[in-house]
């Protein structure tokens, strides 16, 4: 296993404004200060705008602001020269916004996958790690079929780079508790109206911390060999707990599930059992066809193919997360003057 060092390094970010991107952009700053370029690639000029105020140049010399869409193939390749490490994290990913406006997903989620990968060969970019979902997985909605569809050319991307030394992996996980569009944030905005909306009370999510998704990555980049799918073993939480744990005395409503939107999430499915191996604190779906040797791979990492039809999905977990866990959990991660 390789110890990431950024020092000196090179690395671009798509998605760079988002929860995901500012909690690497810390953390980077943090453990490697020396980290020659951190470039921020996104979209939304207000965004970066804010977030600029955050990192001024003066304090963050490396720190670069890169107006551009992955849709536009040109401007990632002009952004990617010089860079080493890229983390893929933009995404259209609002289920019921994809089921609406089904070709703008198609076109951020699949033609901006194509588009990350070309320019990172073209760039000779190092490593490439490309952020999944849980719903991914036996996708039943649009968007979880373009991350799929994501996945799918992310891990295909190492059977075309030829003698160039490229990684390709991705990372897989469910919603990141406290981030953009999540819902604690939401049910923390209803907390003083008249009841929390409640989609089913049979739902379950997974749990995991921005912190835990950026080491997902870092993981990621420093160990991948390339075609790698990396999902993290956490606890899940019932959403009636996030409702108790946030507002104990208000009325849950059932409004029910919205388009698109499963039950419980699943980021292995029996299928994927015959190619997936337990790491130790990750498990990883291995492509099927490996440009490397399976044996020496696990070797390395200790890793044990799992069970025929095992499968690793939030409401069959056997860790499970209390309320007065994610009470704890919102008032140190969300929202530190939050009083249950």
């Amino acid at each position: 296993m390789e110890n990431l060092d950024l020092n000196g390094k090179s690395v671009l970010i798509t998605g760079g404004t988002g929860s995901l991107g500012k909690a690497l952009t810390k953390r980077i700053f943090a453990k490697w200060p020396d980290v020659r370029r951190l470039v921020i690639f996104s979209r939304d000029e207000q965004k970066q705008f804010v977030m600029a105020q955050e990192y001024p140049t003066k304090r963050y010399p490396a720190i670069r602001f890169f107006i551009g869409d992955v849709r536009d193939r040109e401007r990632l390749v002009r952004a990617m020269q010089g860079v080493d490490q890229v983390i893929h994290a933009a995404a259209m990913k609002h289920v019921h916004l994809a089921e609406y406006n089904p070709s703008e997903c198609i076109k951020t989620n699949v033609g901006g996958a194509e588009n990350v990968i070309y320019a990172a060969l073209e760039a000779g970019v190092q490593r490439v790690v490309a952020l999944s979902t849980d719903k991914a997985c036996a996708p039943i909605n649009l968007y979880g079929a373009t991350k799929l569809t994501s996945d799918k050319l992310f891990i295909a991307a190492n059977n075309i780079k030829g003698k160039n030394p490229i990684r390709f992996s991705v990372v897989r996980y469910g919603n990141v508790m406290g981030s953009n569009g999540s819902v604690i944030p939401f049910f923390l905005n209803k907390r003083n109206e008249a009841y929390l909306p409640i989609t089913d009370p049979r739902m379950t999510r997974f749990n995991i911390s921005l912190d835990g998704g950026v080491d997902m990555v870092f993981h990621a980049l420093a160990n991948a060999w390339g075609g790698e799918i990396f999902i993290p073993k956490i606890p899940s939480y019932r959403i009636t707990d996030v409702a108790r744990a946030i507002a104990p005395d208000v009325e849950q409503r059932v409004i029910g599930i919205r388009p698109g939107e499963k039950i419980h999430e699943e980021m292995i499915t029996p299928s994927d059992s015959f190619y997936t191996y337990d790491m130790g604190k990750y498990y990883a779906i291995l492509p099927s066809v490996p440009t490397w040797d399976l044996e020496s791979f696990k070797q390395e990492f200790g890793a044990e193919l799992v069970d025929n039809g095992f499968s690793y999905n939030s409401g069959t977990n056997t860790d499970w997360v209390t309320v007065d866990d994610l009470r704890s959990f919102i008032t140190t991660h969300v929202d530190s003057s939050f009083v249950a």
